[in-house]
């Protein structure tokens, strides 16, 4: 099915960082009408999307920034993020009064407030937009996007961002979409642990596992790990789009920011060490799924 795409005048828009995640969005932006710019660390990944969604590559990312409204970004972490933001070629050198960054890396809740605070003294907006629905979201238009930031820019982006989205929501001041990511994140690692042992308990029992997945799926387990992974893990196949490194990634910024509120994560915690495991075991690229390995070896 041809993705549909709400009526929405059409933007000057920069987007930052072409990858598994950027790059489908970034297409989408095309897709739905807005004339993109894009950057990406690797020139030659920028120029193929070109070739391929029209539009034009830059050199920097001020370059890329120069003249958008908005300016979407999707890169690997706060590094990365800093990189692509700051300095002589970063997008705040080369972005007008008024314009707006928003970011969807999932990144600290801390450098969020840090680049929202920048911002001000520029006279931009930022807006921290970390997503959900892993690649096959990003490819079908179908993310979640979770938002931090200035109710003003917040309005003017999510119209835009709706091109390769389902759902954008504001859910309080700068750094509460990483916030709300990591919330994400948690749940996602105990589910799947769950469903692991789940399977695995299963399999040893002699069961037949699609099976009982098809019918406790209609039930109080059903999730989208279940929906979405629960018969490729009886099949011992994690070739998909959300890697055990990234997820790792993402899972020490929960816990570092546990560390300063004082959440108790025991079961995070202790999924985190499942897939340090599986990091060993050579499964970083790896589906986060792969968790399932552990307990079949």
């Amino acid at each position: 099915m041809t993705r549909q795409y709400e009526a929405t005048p059409p933007r000057k828009v920069a987007f930052l960082g072409l990858g598994v995640m950027g790059g489908p969005m970034a297409g989408h932006l095309a897709a739905a009408g807005h004339q993109v710019t894009v950057y990406n660390r690797t020139a030659a990944k920028a120029q193929a999307w070109v070739d391929k969604h029209g539009g034009k590559a830059t050199a920097t990312p001020r370059a890329a920034a120069e003249g958008a409204e908005i300016v979407f970004a999707c890169v690997g972490n706060d590094a990365d993020l800093r990189s692509v933001v700051t300095g002589d070629d970063g997008a705040f050198a080369g972005m007008a009064r008024g314009a707006i960054f928003v970011d969807h890396t999932t990144a600290s809740a801390d450098v969020a407030r840090e680049l929202h605070a920048l911002a001000k003294t520029r006279g931009l907006h930022f807006v921290d937009a970390p997503v959900s629905g892993g690649e096959a979201g990003a490819v079908n238009g179908l993310l979640t996007v979770m938002c931090g930031g200035d109710a003003g820019p917040f309005d003017a982006m999510k119209p835009v961002a709706m091109a390769f989205a389902k759902a954008v929501t504001l859910l309080g001041e700068s750094g509460a979409g990483q916030l709300a990511k990591m919330v994400n994140q948690i749940c996602i690692a105990g589910v799947v642990q769950g469903l692991s042992e789940a399977i695995a308990f299963g399999q040893r029992a002699g069961l037949d596992m699609p099976a009982v997945l098809d019918v406790i799926g209609k039930g109080a387990a059903q999730s989208w790990q279940m929906d979405n992974r629960g018969k490729t893990m009886v099949q011992d196949k994690f070739d998909f789009g959300f890697a055990v490194d990234w997820m790792r990634k993402d899972l020490g910024l929960v816990l570092e920011e546990a560390a300063r509120n004082g959440a108790r994560l025991d079961m995070t915690r202790l999924v985190d060490g499942f897939y340090d495991e599986v990091q060993a075991l050579g499964g970083a690229r790896w589906d986060t799924s792969s968790l399932i390995r552990l307990l079949n070896k």
